[in-house]
């Protein structure tokens, strides 16, 4: 079954095949990849079987293995995914790592995730920062539904709020902490992007304009009077975006603080704080 299946998806352009049919045939027979190696003579059953194949057809159209499964790890934890969210990805983490390490030894109280998704950013975050409250946006009420049950499978739905609105319309009050991994696809970009993005992840989080910057506009404007005095916001950037995103932070008065690499030395992530009341804008 997992050589037949490898070679079906490798076939299909998977450029992981061996991987992914092991972790498909894995979730059908709750076992991990261990224990799947070492009983590697077990006879599938017709309904175990019939199982492998409806999930492996799912992954062979090229819908991203995370909606396959219905879930994927991340920071750790294990998050639902479904068609209406983003699947969670290893770049995100390095959102996670830059804020934790700007904000050591002063932990927020209030915490504001734009475009939250699945809420892999503020659960993760809520779960380091165990006395923070938390509340995540997202413009699609099916992405918010997905980000609560998560919340409550975490256990953080007490100190998480989950509410539908498109980025900080009608958004009142401040937040030591925001965080957004917003759209950053040129619209021009989009067609030549696998097809586990193209054709199966959400547009509207995907696509933001011609150049990939529209949201992280609206986000600056926004980010004066959403963020407390001396704050920090931490945003995810597409490659070769960080210094245009910096750009539009430090226009809106921010004190752009640096930007940190991911795994793959691309700049991923821009911090910047809010000043404090009492501190001068240099020129």
């Amino acid at each position: 079954m997992l050589a037949g299946a490898t070679v079906r998806l490798s076939g299909a352009g998977v450029d992981s095949a061996r991987l992914d049919a092991g972790l498909i045939l894995g979730a059908v027979l709750g076992m991990d990849r261990a224990t799947l190696l070492a009983e590697n003579t077990r006879r599938l059953s017709g309904q175990e079987i019939a199982r492998f194949e409806a999930l492996l057809a799912r992954r062979l159209e090229r819908r991203p293995l995370a909606q396959v499964l219905g879930h994927r790890e991340f920071w750790s934890l294990d998050f639902l995914v479904t068609e209406a969210t983003l699947d969670p990805r290893p770049d995100s983490e390095t959102l996670v790592e830059a804020v934790l390490a700007a904000r050591q030894g002063n932990p927020p109280a209030r915490l504001l995730d734009l475009g939250t998704g699945t809420g892999c950013l503020l659960l993760s975050l809520l779960s380091e920062w165990r006395g923070a409250w938390g509340l995540g946006l997202d413009r699609s009420p099916e992405a918010a539904k997905v980000a609560a049950r998560n919340a409550s499978r975490l256990g953080l739905a007490s100190r998480a709020a989950i509410v539908v609105a498109d980025w900080s319309s009608g958004l009142r009050g401040t937040f030591d902490v925001v965080v957004a991994n917003p759209p950053y696809i040129p619209e021009a970009d989009l067609a030549g992007l696998a097809p586990e993005v193209a054709r199966f992840e959400p547009r509207t989080a995907l696509v933001a304009g011609a150049d990939g910057l529209d949201d992280y506009r609206r986000i600056a404007r926004a980010l004066p009077e959403l963020l407390a005095p001396g704050g920090l916001v931490g945003l995810e950037v597409g490659s070769g975006q960080a210094g245009a995103v910096a750009e539009l932070l430090s226009a809106e008065g921010l004190l752009v603080s640096g930007t940190v690499r991911d795994l793959a030395m691309v700049e991923r992530v821009v911090l910047a704080k809010k000043r404090l009341a009492n501190t001068p804008i240099s020129h």
